[in-house]
């Protein structure tokens, strides 16, 4: 008899996993760094950048607290002007969900999984991308920083969070998706037994090893066929190299 535990809640990320707006939000990082004086063209905003390269996936606020340590006053007046701008970005152009998304939604749900998206945007902002978006009726959940205690990831206090509140019994009833490192650090510290990294978003193959993904997948529309089946660990399909 298999002792694998079927999946029944996947918590999916947004930016890069299933929205394609990587693009608008390194805009709204680089103009809100910008109107605290660190402009293009300098060192000190191309150590900028390569932070918030490395930090994708966090919550906003913190990565402004680590370009600007020690100055809460500046983070926080960073962090508004990335909103500000990241919303204005929204309003301009919309979003644009990633190829066979909706697809993969309505799959997973039509197989009796909870749904849980999971960001670093606040909840102003999530609430705003959930508006465009129009997804309200295709998840259960979707969770920021602000949901769970303040504390976004790396850690696995959303993943955890959305666990209690839909009622899921056991973590290794959870998988993961995302683009970043610190996704995959989340969904591994919570216990999920399914933590997939996906190519479609801001960090390699590697990077997404090196946080703890066990499985490697193209796109997001490769999902449905990992979790939904018996046994995920034996599906050869962007199986991480151990």
């Amino acid at each position: 008899m298999s002792d694998v535990v079927p999946i029944k809640l996947a918590c999916l990320d947004l930016a890069g996993t299933t929205v394609g707006d990587i693009a608008m939000v390194e805009r709204a990082f680089a103009e809100a760094i910008a109107t605290q004086g660190i402009v293009p063209g300098t060192g000190a905003y191309a150590r900028a950048m390569v932070h918030v390269h490395r930090s994708r996936g966090c919550p906003k606020i913190d990565v402004f607290r680590g370009i600007f340590p020690g100055n809460e006053a500046q983070a926080q007046a960073a962090n508004l002007t990335f909103e500000r701008s990241y919303e204005g970005a929204l309003d301009r152009a919309g979003l644009v969900p990633m190829p066979g998304v909706i697809e993969v939604l309505e799959k997973l749900r039509g197989s009796g999984l909870r749904l849980a998206l999971i960001t670093g945007f606040s909840r102003v902002t999530l609430s705003r991308v959930l508006s465009v978006l129009g997804w309200h009726d295709k998840i259960d959940l979707a969770i920021c920083p602000e949901d769970a205690g303040g504390r976004g990831r790396p850690w696995p206090d959303m993943v955890l969070h959305a666990v209690l509140r839909l009622g899921i019994e056991d973590v290794r009833q959870v998988a993961v998706i995302g683009d970043s490192e610190s996704d995959m650090l989340c969904g591994r510290r919570a216990g999920a037994s399914v933590v997939a990294g996906v190519m479609t978003g801001v960090h390699s193959r590697e990077r997404l090893l090196k946080g703890g993904a066990t499985h490697i997948l193209d796109s997001i529309a490769d999902f449905p066929g990992l979790i939904l089946s018996e046994d995920p660990s034996r599906q050869q399909m962007g199986v991480a190299d151990r």
